[in-house]
């Protein structure tokens, strides 16, 4: 019996211990998910941060912690391994740390006017040809061309254009009736032989496909990086309308737009602003990375938005709370005007662009859109002073409703990974 006791309280004592050690106390708060910390806002972890961050670019260790670090020299964020040790000798818990650095940028919220031209030319549809007998071919399709495929070259000629397609096509129907054709299908560089087929009804020679080689549209710019002028904008990446694949980009830019209407979004209907493009805008950029949190690039030009005239600071991931924040957006003309919305929910460790729920809750916005409408992807979300993401979806049935992006998955994508001078 007394054993027992003496048991139990050397039990309670040693928890005691525990709960009051600093150590094991930091231990406990760290998630069991990976963390990203953001030490300029976070300083109860500085010192625990102090203890495994060494100069060197080596495994270290300390009673509680053991860390593998690639070192600290990365402009954006540093990612670290780490093992989580009782005494230094029982491992409890693994997890990795991406540091992140203080940065400020500039919000957008303008409307920008979308222009680019595809690396290739997209098949968008299979089209039938009426050959001189009255038969219907398809000869593309029969080769294996299918809808989505990218055409790269035929005959050994680049083709950039939907017109050098259709030259090509047709200078090899007149000199000796095949096409060799070089495409990419899901990824994958293939070639493939077609003999195109004489079409009465134009006069020429055709394959059986229609193609595009360039899109455009109006979004939203997010951010500009004062540091070095690269921009981010619409928080996701930009699709073919008809393939709904990934547009692989050639050339493209950006410039300003004016949004003249409104196509006011409902339930199972999506609205959208209707704008054009500014003829002499006042700003333009280059679009060099297409990827899926949005496009980037580099900006010249003039670039107002009148609610922050100075770079605010970033908020990290782990700083997005449930709560108020605001949207910054262009509803007439060339006016960013600001907005009430509330995140809903925050969705962590998701490296796409739907990251949070987001509600808009601001009357006068509700009035004249219905909420959240095509061509506001890429507002940019401020809370608590901070850029913290970009809106980016809209749901289809609930117009008022819709998803952002993580600021810090744009910088990662656009901006640490770096985009081309």
């Amino acid at each position: 019996m007394r054993k027992a006791r003496i048991l139990v309280l050397f039990s309670l004592m040693f928890c005691t211990f525990l709960c009051l050690n600093p150590e094991f106390q930091q231990l406990v708060e760290f998630p069991e998910q990976n963390l990203t910390l953001n030490l300029q806002t976070e300083p109860q972890f500085r010192g625990f941060w102090s203890k495994i961050v060494k100069e060197e670019k080596e495994v270290v260790s300390n009673p509680t912690i053991s860390v593998s670090s690639g070192g600290l020299d990365s402009k954006i964020s540093e990612k670290i391994e780490v093992v989580y040790k009782l005494f230094g000798i029982f491992p409890i818990r693994s997890g990795e740390i991406e540091v992140m650095p203080p940065m400020k940028l500039i919000p957008g919220g303008q409307s920008i006017g979308v222009s680019l031209q595809t690396k290739g030319v997209l098949v968008v549809g299979q089209a039938a040809i009426e050959d001189k007998n009255g038969q219907k071919v398809y000869p593309a399709k029969e080769a294996g061309i299918e809808v989505g495929d990218t055409l790269l070259k035929i005959n050994n000629q680049e083709v950039r254009t939907d017109q050098d397609v259709s030259d090509a096509v047709n200078l090899a129907g007149q000199q000796n009736g095949v096409a060799h054709v070089l495409f990419k299908h899901q990824g994958q560089i293939l070639e493939k032989l077609i003999k195109p087929v004489f079409c009465v009804e134009t006069g020429r020679y055709r394959v059986g496909l229609f193609v595009r080689d360039e899109a455009a549209g109006v979004g939203t710019l997010s951010f500009i990086d004062p540091a070095t002028n690269q921009y981010g904008a619409l928080g996701h990446v930009i699709t073919d309308a008809d393939t709904n694949q990934k547009i692989e980009v050639y050339n493209g830019k950006i410039m300003a737009s004016t949004i003249y209407s409104i196509q006011k979004g409902k339930r199972g209907h999506p609205g959208e602003k209707i704008g054009s493009f500014v003829t002499n805008s006042p700003f333009s950029g280059t679009i060099e990375k297409n990827t899926l949190t949005g496009i980037f690039g580099k900006l010249r030009g003039q670039i107002v938005n009148p609610f922050y005239k100075e770079p605010i600071p970033v908020g990290w991931e782990s700083e997005v709370k449930v709560g108020p924040a605001k949207i910054y957006t262009v509803i007439q003309g060339e006016k960013v005007e600001e907005f009430s919305i509330n995140i809903d929910r925050v969705m962590h460790n998701r490296t796409d662009s739907k990251n949070m729920i987001v509600r808009v809750t601001d009357p006068r916005l509700l009035e004249a859109t219905g909420g959240i409408i095509q061509g506001m992807s890429g507002s940019p979300i401020i809370q608590n002073g901070k850029i913290i993401g970009a809106v980016t979806h809209v749901f289809v049935n609930d117009a008022q409703r819709g998803y952002g992006v993580f600021i810090q998955n744009m910088i990662n994508e656009g901006i640490n990974n770096k985009v081309a001078a």
